[in-house]
């Protein structure tokens, strides 16, 4: 089998069974579709049933574990040569798969993590990310971190736009307990290994679901965490990316603490320990002076187009 497809959920039947049809829609037919539910959910069983396409397999753990335990788990059943990653509350497009295989047979490593352009849509617009890929010898810690203007999404990978080796899925599994970056993290760790490329097509193909009236855990701020985080991976790294994932990222998170000290001890951390430029310090006190709520409107507006 070529590809196994992984979708963790729990509680939300609806979506999954959206994702899980845009799964077992795709061109490329040589798939498996595996959802794993994050503890009993009879709910999600149920709507899962009445799919009825032999591809999909369903896996019930018997307790809650989160989306990273989760994704080990269907990794570790999955009978493809890759698994492709798939968030409940995410789309593809028809031919993702059929193109990321296409783009793994240009590899030159023998792992390649193949991952997609992708449509970010909010209330407000539809936003294309990354809105730039790597360029030749860029240190990708810096190409998904470091920004070129003041809103994020220059570079950028999402976990429903990542196919890779399954073999390199359980080497790496994703780091169980981890709230925020899961997808950051695992690609940061992933790329230590020689064997290991990043490669992306050019296309948008997976459709990202920005909805903000329900519980994300993109919505979540467990800023102390990633901070944490942060430190004890220093070594994934570059000192200009540590002090964007500082300034930009966590500080994200933190600013609505409105806490002066926070502000204090997370610029203090990026210029100890890492090197940050002109474009780090004004993103970083736009991020402490405007509400998330206000950011996000300016950010629509300045580098998203409205919907149709």
């Amino acid at each position: 089998m070529d590809v196994s497809v992984v979708i963790p959920t729990c509680n939300r039947p609806e979506l999954a069974t959206r994702a899980v049809r845009s799964a077992l829609g795709q061109s490329h037919r040589d798939l498996e579709v595996i959802v794993v539910i994050d503890g009993p959910d009879d709910d999600t069983v149920a709507a899962l049933n009445e799919i009825g396409d032999e591809r999909l397999r369903v896996l019930v753990l018997p307790e809650r574990g989160k989306a990273p335990n989760a994704r080990n788990q269907g990794v570790a059943i999955a009978e493809g040569r890759y698994v492709a990653l798939l968030d409940d509350d995410d789309e593809w497009m028809p031919d993702k798969i059929e193109r990321q295989l296409e783009l793994a047979g240009t590899a030159t490593k023998a792992s390649p993590i193949v991952a997609t352009r992708m449509i970010s849509r909010t209330p407000r617009a539809d936003t294309v990310m990354p809105r730039r890929l790597p360029e030749p010898g860029e240190p990708l810690s810096e190409y998904l971190l470091v920004r070129r203007g003041l809103f994020y999404g220059d570079g950028f990978i999402q976990t429903s736009t990542i196919m890779a080796p399954t073999e390199l899925l359980r080497r790496v599994p994703f780091t169980v307990g981890l709230r925020r970056q899961q997808e950051l993290d695992w690609t940061l760790r992933a790329l230590q290994h020689d064997d290991v490329e990043l490669l992306y097509a050019p296309e948008p193909l997976v459709l990202w679901h920005q909805d903000e009236n329900r519980e994300r855990i993109s919505l979540q701020n467990p800023w102390e965490e990633q901070l944490a985080w942060a430190r004890a991976n220093r070594h994934l790294f570059t000192p200009r990316a540590y002090a964007a994932v500082t300034m930009s990222v966590i500080s994200s998170m933190a600013a609505p603490t409105r806490d002066a000290k926070v502000f204090r001890e997370l610029l203090s951390e990026a210029r100890k320990n890492g090197q940050p430029g002109p474009l780090e310090y004004v993103t970083f006190l736009q991020i402490w002076a405007l509400p998330p709520a206000v950011r996000h409107r300016v950010r629509d507006l300045v580098v998203g187009r409205k919907n149709a």
